[in-house]
């Protein structure tokens, strides 16, 4: 009979790592006598990240004792410990290939759910002083899982594991764990793992994800269910286009279209993508990177980009000030995940200042389409001077039965006119949508200065809009995502020492171009170096946390990851360019 050799707990702590300060409770320690079992923890035990672990569906983490002596094995150990790997129970026999989601357990007083694998991170690299294991434990099919706490109530080592009932679909942890981490997704598999209630909310988000996925008609490549890939680009690196036209759209906004130069066609890009400008300035330094939103109705035969001039932008003030019709730029494949959603709910195009451009995009497709769905275009500007697009935008309005306009200005002028110019003084908040009779119910997609997102992410929240019909597009580098770890927002720069003699590295959205030096482990590294803001998790090639758009040159992956990205992109945790590369970063 299956027996519970060790209860293991431990409170979050701050531990030293690559020079860096991580929070983190992965440290558990065996407790003598019986502890109390509930809802969210064990007594005397808490999670540093509440993000990533802890919750009612993993209150209490489970591994077994056949995994440690397979890892002694495996790695040449003998120096293993109860709570080795963060679990808090530690048990004799409930392999991974033997258990299944939604089985239910008696131990001691306490009735116990199995729902969901372990999600690998670094953290337990750090535990086992083996930078590879969060990838190990899902290759090797042995992750460990968690229980949710049924009945509450006390339990100690040397407790009994009585069954009490099976699970349905009888699909094991290490089925689970493999059919979202492992390439080979079964059609058939995802829809039973979608039928077992026990299963934890975000694993089934994860799986319909894959199983959308896999239903369309034409099938996405990379893994939906770990992060939303952008497909492949329309063509590799940087193409030339000619300036065709130059258009004053505000006292601060200059639209360019760009027509290519081979005369082929454009790929139709799904309305809100941007392009990436390689502009090269000073012909005695490197290139400026600078990404730019697509502005008008997608076409074959051009695009539009629409930029603000910048008192100290170096891209801005030669797109606005020195560049001229005839001009030849080098630019990228379209890409980007803010595009606009298969719905009928109503639309509302949320924006202020130049982040009007990825909308301006959306609210034409629709009025080409001749969208039946209703339509709200809210704008926030300084004044007329500054308000981009207003004939534009009035005029596709007037095209959609049920699209609908509402115009702020922070500061007008006394020539700006109520009524005609814009509809209210003020800012957008959620309050003023309210009041003009915006459906709480609608998808949202919003674009504009950074303390503008916030403030409206936060009070559509407030508001009870769900966070899945928020959409939201950021000029500048994404929000980082470090678990466990503080987040410190630096000014990216170069990164200190020598310079490399590898290739060139250019950090698209952080305008940083670094050569490349083999002391660095992974683009992620070199990433974080140079203080570019990253997103990661496992670092190890699992989780796809890290997933980067690859916008220009090629890399080779070492270790090479459980599942590769779509074409396009790359997993910067576990990769090394073997040619220049531009990063969406």
């Amino acid at each position: 009979m299956p027996r519970l050799l060790s209860v293991n707990v431990g409170l979050p702590r701050d531990v030293t790592w690559n020079g860096k300060t991580v929070h983190t409770a992965i440290w558990k320690s065996p407790v003598a006598g019986q502890q109390m079992v509930r809802k969210l923890n064990i007594a005397g035990d808490a999670q540093g990240d509440l993000a990533g672990h802890g919750g009612e569906q993993r209150a209490v983490f489970v591994y077994q004792m056949d995994s440690y002596h397979y890892w002694e094995n495996f790695l040449g150990r003998n120096d293993l410990v109860f709570g080795q790997f963060g679990e808090n129970f530690t048990v004799e026999g409930l392999a991974d290939n033997e258990v299944s989601i939604g089985d239910r357990y008696r131990i001691g007083d306490a009735i116990l759910e199995v729902t969901q694998p372990r999600v690998t991170c670094y953290r337990v690299g750090i535990r086992m002083n083996e930078p590879r294991m969060a990838a190990l434990l899902v290759a090797h099919h042995r992750p460990g899982f968690y229980f949710r706490v049924l009945q509450e109530g006390e339990v100690g080592a040397g407790d009994d594991i009585v069954k009490i009932a099976d699970g349905p679909e009888r699909i094991t942890v290490a089925e689970i764990d493999g059919l979202l981490y492992l390439p080979g997704h079964s059609r058939e598999q995802l829809e039973r793992a979608l039928r077992i209630p026990a299963l934890s909310k975000g694993w089934q988000s994860s799986f319909q994800a894959i199983l959308t996925q896999e239903s369309s008609p034409k099938p996405a490549e990379g893994n939906q269910g770990l992060a939303n890939e952008e497909q492949a680009p329309a063509w590799p690196g940087f193409r030339q286009m000619r300036v065709a036209r130059i258009h004053k759209e505000s006292d601060n906004v200059t639209s360019l279209v760009l027509e290519p130069i081979d005369g082929q066609p454009l790929s139709v890009f799904p309305a809100g993508q941007f392009v990436v400008l390689r502009l090269h300035l000073d012909p005695d330094k490197p290139p400026v990177l600078r990404s730019y939103s697509l502005s008008d109705l997608p076409a074959a035969d051009h695009f539009r980009i629409s930029v603000k001039s910048e008192v100290n932008g170096m891209g801005s003030s030669f797109l606005c000030n020195r560049a001229r019709e005839g001009d030849l730029l080098l630019v990228s494949a379209p890409r980007g995940s803010f595009t606009l959603r298969p719905s009928q709910s109503p639309v509302v195009l949320l924006s202020a200042g130049v982040g009007a451009t990825p909308v301006m995009s959306m609210l034409h497709t629709l009025a080409a389409e001749r969208s039946q769905r209703e339509i709200w275009w809210i704008y926030g500007a300084r004044n007329r001077v500054e308000h981009p697009f207003a004939e534009e935008s009035r005029s596709l309005l007037k095209q959609l039965s049920r699209g609908r306009g509402y115009i702020v200005y922070s500061r007008p002028a006394a020539s700006d006119q109520v009524g005609a110019d814009f509809d209210a003084p003020g800012h957008i908040d959620t309050a003023l949508l309210e009041r003009i009779g915006v459906s709480q119910g609608s998808d949202f997609y919003l674009c504009g200065p950074s303390s503008f997102l916030q403030n409206m992410r936060d009070g559509l929240r407030n508001w009870g809009v769900l966070a899945e019909n928020v959409h939201t597009e950021i000029f500048g580098s994404l929000e980082a995502i470090t678990p466990g770890m503080a987040q410190v927002v630096h000014t990216p720069h170069l990164p200190q020492g020598p310079p490399g003699s590898g290739p060139r590295v250019s950090f698209a959205r952080s305008g940083i171009t670094a050569a490349w030096d083999p002391k660095f482990a992974s683009l992620l590294e070199l990433a974080e170096a140079c203080d570019v803001p990253v997103r990661w998790s496992c670092r190890t090639g699992v989780c796809h946390t890290c997933m980067t758009g690859l916008i220009d040159g090629s890399i080779i992956y070492n270790p090479e990851p459980l599942e590769r990205p779509a074409p396009g992109n790359v997993l910067v945790c576990c990769s090394q360019p073997n040619a220049g590369v531009t990063l969406d970063l």
